[in-house]
């Protein structure tokens, strides 16, 4: 076979060519933009895209025949035209001898997104082919950040993604977020189409921006995207073509002999709502969820905390350990839910509200605490304070294991992850055998009274009241999403008592309201 080479100066878009999972193109801060370059994606996973490539160029005789790739390509057409030119020849050619790991890669997380993606473009009208072009943008990497700060599996820009309904702040950005992220994408090519009526060059403003692309056909007076190949940005210029080699790998990779290995399926998922601070590391330490897990989950998470102010925030966990977290939800949220201060001053608000997928509030059982100071109302929002000192150490267990064990059910059992597990163990694969001594390192956490008041158990709370009656009267002001049993449960009161001290006739309080708390 006779080839001859050059160096085909692809641009940063390839798809997934150099040192990132994809080369993916960066849509343009607005619909008006003119900027005549694009950057692009620079990251992680393996050498799936090593440095700028030497791309042969077909010859007389092309590994791949002519008429067998127009032949494909005009089964594989339907809104979308996928014309035959060399430069898709060669990114066919490209992907098959060059690139196949990545091409298997693509063909692993299909499964992952492509449902999502056909559901949604259908849902907007919009031709289902369109789900190959986010193999093209990020290589299906949702977290993926290219060099000018494009982001997730539709590569928008921070204000790009703003415009089409993308929240962006320091603990979310929904731009990761696979289903938000799919559907700002569809609006997105809605309105490129808008504007030329030809998805060749919608496409191609999905690269550049429409304002390059309308440039170029001033400067050539072309109205197709062939007409004006030949002007567009160079990575443009190469844009459509990948699309379409692209396309044709799904289709027919398997008859250049490339197979998925380990092809990627949904976690099978229930939701619940966060209301206010949590902490998502210590929430699957208890829940015996792996941290993996639940980014892969909740990709749109950029740290390993929700703040104060989260409201109606749905986070996915794996339905396997959601039986256990709804029956012991009180524990673990009350653990993961408080928030220590620089000075070990523990604060939890009380107006922070979980619903779960089964519906239903159940509050959060927060602790306030000091370290035997009191606190005033101006300090923690108007709000008495109880004081306690939560201390906690390690403790070294031993698990054998027996029949029926593995390392899930185990590091559920004693409320560890599954990776701290195996780490400890040097376990790889999740392989152990009946009769192997486990290690497992616990946190045990325990209350400690101050001096100035010692709530040590339940049994106590008439005494303490019975002390603060003598110190001072206490009043409580009533903080949004408060309850008489939230309130009763915080100062170790029963409902009857506080409501006999303030003279409360059913269970009706209101924000601003002040219970007497002790008189």
């Amino acid at each position: 076979m006779r080839i001859s080479k050059k160096v085909l100066w692809l641009g940063a878009m390839c798809a997934g060519f150099w040192n990132t999972p994809s080369m993916a193109v960066v849509p343009q801060e607005s619909l008006t933009s003119g900027q005549d370059t694009v950057e692009t994606i620079a990251q992680e996973e393996d050498d799936l895209m090593p440095s700028l490539p030497e791309v042969e160029e077909i010859g007389a005789t092309p590994a791949i025949p002519q008429e067998l790739l127009k032949e494909r390509f005009a089964k594989l057409e339907k809104s979308i035209p996928l014309t035959y030119h060399k430069s898709s020849h060669e990114f066919v050619e490209y992907f098959i001898y060059k690139k196949a790991k990545f091409t298997k890669t693509m063909m692993e997380r299909m499964p992952l997104y492509f449902p999502l993606f056909e559901k949604t473009l259908q849902k907007h009208g919009l031709p289902v082919e369109l789900k190959y072009l986010s193999m093209i943008e990020s290589g299906l990497n949702p977290t993926v950040i290219s060099h000018a700060r494009a982001g997730g599996l539709w590569q928008f820009m921070p204000a790009t993604g703003r415009e089409f309904g993308l929240y962006q702040d320091k603990y979310i950005d929904e731009r990761f977020e696979p289903v938000k992220a799919t559907e700002a994408a569809c609006l997105y090519l809605k309105q490129l189409y808008k504007i030329f009526g030809d998805w060749e060059l919608a496409l191609a403003s999905y690269n550049t921006g429409p304002g390059n692309v309308k440039r170029a056909m001033r400067r050539s007076r072309g109205t197709t995207f062939w007409t004006i190949y030949n002007v567009l940005p160079r990575e443009t210029r190469s844009y459509v073509p990948q699309y379409v080699a692209m396309n044709y790998m799904m289709n027919y990779g398997y008859d250049h002999g490339i197979f998925p290995e380990t092809t990627e399926f949904q976690i099978p998922n229930d939701t619940i709502h966060i209301n206010g601070y949590i902490d998502l590391t210590t929430f699957c330490n208890q829940t015996g969820i792996d941290f993996e897990d639940l980014k892969k989950l909740n990709p749109q998470i950029t740290k390993t905390s929700l703040p104060d102010q989260t409201r109606d925030f749905v986070l996915k966990v794996p339905s396997v350990q959601f039986t256990y977290l709804v029956s012991n939800r009180g524990p673990i949220m009350d653990s993961c839910t408080r928030r220590y201060l620089p000075t070990g001053v523990m604060v939890a608000k009380a107006d922070s509200i979980r619903t779960d997928s089964l519906g239903g509030n159940t509050p959060f059982p927060y602790v306030l605490a000091s370290n035997g100071q009191d606190v005033s109302e101006d300090e923690l929002d108007d709000e008495e304070t109880e004081e306690v000192v939560e201390k906690s150490r390690t403790k070294r267990v031993s698990h054998t294991v027996r029949r029926g064990d593995n390392v899930s059910s185990i590091a559920r059992r004693y409320g560890v992850t599954v990776s701290a597990l195996r780490k400890w163990n040097h376990i790889r694969r999740n392989n152990i055998r009946k009769g192997q001594r486990l290690v497992i390192y616990k946190e045990v956490k325990r209350n400690v009274p101050t001096t100035r008041i010692a709530v040590a158990s339940k049994s106590n709370h008439e005494e303490v009241a019975r002390q603060q009656r003598h110190t001072r009267k206490r009043y409580h002001t009533v903080q949004k999403g408060d309850t008489l049993w939230i309130i009763s449960q915080r100062y170790g009161l029963e409902i009857g008592q506080l409501k006999k001290r303030n003279k409360i006739r059913g269970n009706a309080i209101k924000p601003g309201q002040k219970l007497i708390i002790s008189t």
